[in-house]
């Protein structure tokens, strides 16, 4: 592991592997650079990989106050680490704070994009509002569990199956990164396309999405690729959201190299 300080003098936790052009991988919820190691394995092939914790996981510092701005300038700072100018692969919310990364005009030379959570209507994220109200009120008061229940009751998990989570070890550590929710949450703002931000990014981008996902998120996909005005879209078949790292690399791959 090594360290990048952000404009802010936070401390940002790298891990580095292989050699080639530099990609950089932005994780999304409850995601540390020890969730994109698998990925970053299979990459190392061909290129070199930074793989990072956003702030306040992790190893990675967390200055207050948090603003989504911040988030920028940690990316940015990898970026710099790996040369002055990296391709990017972002999922989830990390896919949402690439976007929004690129369209402030960092050094990105390609951008990746897998199944950003927005959702595509003519309104805002429905009970947006009520959300980041309730899980503000569980995190500040220390319910990290229910603050937890909570993000994933909104992806849309069953009660039962949050309860089958809790009773394994990997509850433990959702619960410790409870509070990076609020982060997550902030990135996506109120859960609309951002079409002005992805008017905004004029670098090659490929909006990906799983054939299993929901519609909704292929929909998305679809969208976001319209809206950017070098953007494609692809589905990959037999994937969902927690796609596999041996059906993503190839595809990224090709994207990054050609």
């Amino acid at each position: 592991m090594g360290t990048v300080t952000s404009h802010d003098g936070t401390a940002i936790a790298v891990d580095r592997s292989g050699e080639g052009p530099a990609v950089i991988l932005v994780g999304g919820a409850f995601n540390t650079r020890a969730s994109a190691a698998p990925l970053a394995e299979v990459l190392s092939a061909r290129f070199t990989v930074f793989a990072y914790d956003r702030r306040g996981r992790g190893n990675s510092g967390d200055t207050a106050p948090y603003a989504v701005a911040r988030e920028v300038e940690d990316l940015d700072a990898v970026i710099q680490a790996a040369g002055g100018s990296a391709l990017v692969y972002g999922h989830s919310s990390g896919a949402a704070l690439a976007l929004d990364a690129a369209a402030t005009g960092l050094s990105i030379s390609r951008l990746a994009l897998y199944e950003p959570p927005f959702i595509v209507t003519d309104g805002p994220r429905e009970g947006s509002t009520e959300y980041t109200t309730r899980l503000g009120e569980l995190v500040s008061t220390g319910r990290r569990g229910e603050a937890v229940a909570l993000f994933l009751t909104s992806t849309g998990m069953s009660a039962e199956a949050i309860a089958r989570l809790r009773a394994t070890p990997n509850w433990a550590g959702l619960e410790e990164l409870a509070h990076t929710l609020l982060y997550d949450n902030a990135v996506m703002g109120d859960g609309s396309l951002p079409t002005d931000s992805a008017a905004a990014v004029t670098i090659s981008t490929l909006v990906l999405a799983g054939g299993k996902s929901p519609a909704g998120m292929q929909e998305t996909s679809r969208a976001l690729a319209d809206a950017v005005p070098s953007g494609r879209q692809r589905i990959l078949d037999g994937q969902d959201h927690d796609v596999a790292p041996a059906a993503l690399a190839p595809v990224l791959t090709e994207f990054f190299t050609g």
